[in-house]
């Protein structure tokens, strides 16, 4: 007996996306700069003006490649066996950002420094393209939070396949406190899940 033929489509980050249903290429992680890395990452840290409190960071773009799946026949010796592979006609992005922070103050009387107590923060990106249009933005404002924690923001945008070279701009804040910034790299370019797709649809 055959296999269902059907078509995956599931709901991402609850806006209609195409779902990756053969899974999620692993990426290269790099500090965003020169070879405009797939999943780039930016860190940081900056002191109160004081010197006495301290704000450590991290962002990583999740580009997010989403896409159908459409059923092909097995081998000639064997149809039955029908497998699912990518649709490169649907391919597209939904981008996320993820934040990671590590809040420290010094305790004079003492000439060391503490990681505890609640803390507010301030994330806040934005998407641009190549003419520097804002494609997408996310701002957060967190409080009582853990010295040391993280947060995955959706960026709830889809973009196109193909559109060109795209920059992060990224600021994790203490306020009141002190700020670190960066600006990410990142190309849009979905050319390696067509060739795994045409890989896939080869038996490869």
């Amino acid at each position: 007996m055959k296999r269902t033929r059907t078509a995956a489509l599931t709901a991402v980050a609850a806006v209609a996306a195409l779902s990756p249903a053969l899974g999620q290429a692993a990426a290269t992680a790099a500090d965003g700069k020169g070879n405009l890395p797939q999943d780039p990452v930016g860190s940081g840290k900056a002191w109160s003006g004081d010197q006495k409190h301290k704000v450590e960071g991290q962002v990583r773009f999740h580009p997010g490649v989403q896409y159908r799946t459409v059923t092909r026949p097995g081998p000639e010796s064997a149809p039955e066996w029908e497998r699912q592979v990518g649709d490169p006609d649907t391919l597209a992005w939904l981008p996320s950002y993820e934040f990671s922070w590590t809040v420290s103050d010094v305790l004079v009387s003492k000439g060391l420094s503490t990681k505890n107590g609640k803390h507010a923060l301030a994330l806040h990106a934005v998407l641009r393209d190549g003419r520097h249009g804002v494609v997408g933005e996310v701002d957060k404002k967190l409080s009582g939070q853990p010295a040391t924690g993280s947060q995955k923001i959706p960026g709830n945008q889809r973009v196109a396949c193909d559109t060109g070279e795209y920059t992060v701009e990224w600021t994790l804040e203490r306020p009141g406190y002190a700020k670190i910034d960066g600006t990410l790299r990142w190309d849009s370019s979905c050319e390696q899940y067509r060739r795994a797709f045409a890989a896939e649809r080869a038996g490869k």
